[in-house]
């Protein structure tokens, strides 16, 4: 076997790989002694069928088997003697596969770019920055309010008082079509409110302004398609008996809230509400701190690029960002996007951070637990109520789908591994002042 460099320009490499007929042919016979003790065949006792009939029989096969083999083995044996990681599947052509014929010595290109050396770091050196913000009485107190309007109960209002958007009206109502009612289209004493979009698009503006006692029919049209079919794209008049109008009023902040959120009294639940907002502060100061350590690892590390990574990327960029600015448009039936200078740049680096995290975790020896996949499933599962375990059994068969799931987890770890080692002062500040360093996050 012979493998000769053709290319060696910056990342890009080239090889020609080739077989001679006789490894192939030993390679062969290898393979039909190592199937021969199980081979049964008329006239012969197992294990005795002669090499001629074998070859005969098996040998296309075999073939094809042996030389896939040949070409892996050679290939493996280049990268582990060269050193060489490529950044994507190698290309890999025969030549003259069309015309090439058993006896013949088996040539093979194979192409690829390889990952580029890491430079070594000094993690020790890097001076970071950690916001602290408590959560002080301000802020659980406008937690409070906002979990009391969450409970708000609704009120009558004043007689005589017109119903606004987000009031709450009881009513009878009997829906015909065609001045015929139909199943489904009637009810008694439902409590509706309006701007809540629980009924059909148009009938529910049609209630603002009505007072109690008063009769008032709404027309609408049902939307086509509809799950009625019947009454799918028909036109319908609902007659509707306004029996009360309530306006919404937060609940009261007192012990019975807070058990209603399952504290045992106000005190307590003032102290979860707490707890649950440093622990938000504190991962919203992590994320600003990721960028910052991001930012600088970026400014003191530099290397080729492979083009490869940074054209997939880029076109994974250009395509998400136009998915986002036409949120209509589902799947891939649309025209060629094409990825601009900010996308490449963005796209670089991306790649170039990749690769530094990932050879800072392989060397750190950072792995993601099964527990810790384990877990990242059950939270994305919870966003497919009621399919959870086909969910499971997609991603457990899906390598693509659970590389995407382990990919973040590893870099958070590589990321908690160097702010370990990097020199990190704590700032108190805000919570205000966080949210404008998230916001600003946001905006960049």
């Amino acid at each position: 076997m012979q493998v000769t460099e053709t290319l060696n320009e910056g990342l890009k490499r080239g090889y020609s790989i080739t077989i001679t007929a006789s490894e192939l042919e030993a390679k062969v016979n290898e393979k039909l002694e190592e199937a021969r003790p199980e081979v049964e065949m008329k006239g012969f006792r197992k294990g005795k069928v002669p090499m001629p009939l074998l070859k005969k029989q098996f040998g296309q096969r075999i073939l094809g088997e042996a030389m896939q083999e040949a070409v892996d083995g050679a290939m493996s044996e280049h990268f582990e003697t060269s050193g060489d990681r490529p950044a994507m599947q190698p290309e890999v052509v025969m030549v003259d596969g069309e015309t090439w014929k058993e006896g013949d010595d088996v040539n093979v290109t194979m192409s690829y770019e390889a990952l580029p050396a890491i430079p070594e770091v000094d993690l020790s050196k890097i001076e970071l920055e950690r916001l602290v913000a408590k959560a002080d009485d301000a802020s659980v107190e406008e937690a409070l309010a906002n979990l009391a309007e969450t409970a708000q109960d609704f009120k009558d209002r004043k007689k005589g008082s017109k119903a606004k958007d987000g009031d709450q009206v009881t009513m009878d109502f009997l829906g015909k079509v065609d001045g015929v009612a139909f199943d489904g289209g009637a009810g008694e004493d439902f409590p509706l409110v309006l701007g809540s979009n629980q009924f059909i698009p148009g009938f529910e503006e049609q209630l603002v302004g009505v007072k109690a006692d008063e009769v008032k029919d709404v027309t609408v049209t049902f939307p086509d398609p509809y799950q009625a079919e019947h009454l799918a794209g028909k036109e319908a008049v609902f007659t509707c008996t306004i029996k009360a109008v309530k306006e919404p009023v937060a609940a009261e902040v007192n012990d019975e809230l807070a058990v209603k959120f399952g504290a045992e009294d106000l005190a307590a639940l003032k102290g979860q509400i707490a707890e649950r907002l440093e622990a938000e502060y504190v991962g919203a100061a992590r994320a600003v701190m990721k960028r910052s350590l991001l930012d600088k690892l970026d400014a003191v590390v530099s290397f080729d690029l492979p083009p490869s990574l940074v054209t997939a990327e880029a076109d994974q960029i250009a395509h998400q960002l136009w998915h986002e600015e036409n949120p209509e448009v589902e799947g891939h039936d649309h025209p060629s996007i094409e990825a601009t200078d900010e996308h490449k740049t963005l796209a670089e680096r991306r790649v170039r951070l990749g690769l530094l995290l990932a050879e800072l975790g392989q060397k750190a020896e950072v792995q993601v637990t099964d527990a810790e996949m384990t877990q990242a499933m059950m939270n994305q599962a919870r966003q497919y109520p009621g399919q959870e375990r086909q969910f499971f059994e997609f991603v457990q068969q899906n390598q693509q789908m659970q590389q995407q799931m382990r990919a973040p987890i590893f870099e958070d770890k590589v990321v908690d591994y160097i702010v370990e080692l990097a020199k990190v002062t704590d700032k108190e500040i805000s919570k205000d002042e966080l949210q404008k360093a998230v916001e600003a996050l946001e905006e960049e």
